[in-house]
């Protein structure tokens, strides 16, 4: 049973239990590869009988399609965005993240309220009112970060859908060009996840590392989290060969 806890005042008229489920998170720069590394994880968990949720940034019936459009139209200043996506989050938590706890879910989620928080750091926001902001989210069994570098990160962005608006800060750093604008914010948002790794208690993974090896390291981690069902170490070597048949599939 996990023990729940709240960085902050937690949720309104919440009633405190404990939960069956797990909750994991991972956390990194934008293509890091995070989508790819839940979509493993997920297939292996199942594939070895646990009950899977997953969730993300801007997927609450409440506000995600409220944000996308805020955002295509640049209507919103970084306060405002910044409540806008903790609305997003509160509405998943409640009703998404926690139900599947209690029903004894594995909840794999792409993103936390920490790149919430870095975003706002990086635009100026206070810190302290980030924080308080956030207080009503759960503490997770545990946090993983695909930690790399810009040298690493520019090939994959170019190479898989191209430079973002949001994730090259054009919104805010004031640069007439993408690949300068890109390289400036993502280097104040990796120092940012470092200094939060520190304050929240990140597990790094190195993320330079090929998908078959940072597959294997997430798989050995998250196996001492859900290791109450069954033993680590019979996980971890069904990661390895669940890592194996997937480089076989895609070679």
């Amino acid at each position: 049973m996990t023990q729940v806890q709240f960085y902050g005042h937690g949720l309104p008229a919440f009633q405190h239990m404990d939960f069956s489920g797990k909750l994991i998170v991972l956390e990194g720069p934008d293509g890091v590869g995070r989508s790819t590394q839940i979509a493993l994880l997920r297939e292996w968990l199942e594939a070895n009988g646990y009950a899977v949720s997953s969730s993300g940034l801007r997927r609450s019936m409440l506000a995600g399609k409220g944000i996308d459009e805020a955002k295509r139209g640049h209507t919103l200043g970084d306060l405002t965005m910044t409540l806008f996506y903790a609305a997003d989050f509160a509405d998943r938590l409640e009703r998404d993240i926690i139900p599947a706890l209690r029903a004894g879910f594995v909840v794999l989620t792409d993103r936390y309220i920490y790149s919430l928080i870095a975003r706002a750091e990086v635009r100026g926001l206070d810190k302290e009112w980030v924080r308080r902001c956030m207080g009503f989210a759960l503490v997770p069994d545990a946090i993983f970060y695909l930690r790399t570098d810009v040298e690493h990160l520019m090939p994959r962005v170019l190479t898989s859908r191209g430079f973002d608006y949001w994730e090259s800060g054009m919104d805010f750093l004031g640069y007439s060009d993408y690949y300068t604008s890109f390289t400036v914010y993502q280097n104040k948002m990796l120092a940012a996840f470092d200094r939060l790794g520190d304050e929240f208690g990140f597990y790094n993974i190195d993320a330079t590392q090929s998908i078959h090896k940072v597959f294997v390291e997430l798989c050995a981690g998250v196996a001492n989290i859900v290791g109450e069902m069954k033993k680590p170490d019979e996980l971890r070597s069904q990661g390895q060969t669940a890592s194996d048949e997937y480089m076989n599939i895609n070679a």
